[in-house]
């Protein structure tokens, strides 16, 4: 009889129990590698990130596209600006320029080699910073356009009054009808 507390050799050594404990160290080695790889990955992003330092030094103040920080999540990310990102490949060496458009999502640019990134990172802020300006330059047209939409504002307004004013006739219409229907009866 073995006391409480105390088990039997049989007991304590099974063969699911040493695959249990063997599981879990299994499970707590991978999980050491992967964080391992994920400071990895963002290591590179950091350093990519520092390599654009003089490019994004360069951009005016008054632009405000772009905002640019590593995330760090379960897949770090240097974020360039709201749609546009950094995330290294599969391998875990290559960087890849990625940007999320209604489509999907679309690559950009791949590379090993940081100058490379910072050349096509460069050429993109360079795209967006031209449409801003294409898109300033069509506010030109703002005046015409303000005054479209005053005269559609007045004409919905002019509207929904008669709508009113008509429902309004309705209603003491009806309300008088339903009284001489509801007059005194002999």
């Amino acid at each position: 009889m073995v006391g409480p507390g105390k088990q039997t050799e049989a007991e304590a050594a099974t063969p699911l129990k040493d695959a249990v404990r063997e599981a879990r160290i299994e499970a707590a080695e991978r999980s050491a590698v992967v964080v391992d790889l994920r400071d990895a990955e963002l290591a590179r992003l950091e350093l990519l990130n520092e390599a654009l330092d003089p490019l994004f030094k360069d951009i005016p103040d008054d632009v405000e596209l772009f905002d640019r920080g590593v995330s760090r999540g379960d897949v770090p990310r240097l974020w360039i600006d709201v749609v546009a990102h950094v995330e290294m490949g599969r391998d875990k060496r290559q960087y890849r320029f990625v940007q999320d458009t209604r489509y999907g999502r679309a690559v950009l640019a791949e590379s090993y080699d940081v100058p490379d990134m910072v050349q096509e990172v460069t050429r993109y802020v360079a795209r967006r910073m031209v449409e801003r300006e294409r898109a300033l330059a069509d506010d030109a047209g703002r005046p015409l356009a303000q005054t479209v939409m005053r005269t559609q504002r007045r004409r919905n307004r002019w509207r929904a009054i008669r709508a009113f004013i008509y429902g309004l006739i309705v209603g003491i219409g009806a309300l008088f009808v339903l009284a001489l229907l509801q007059g005194p009866r002999p």
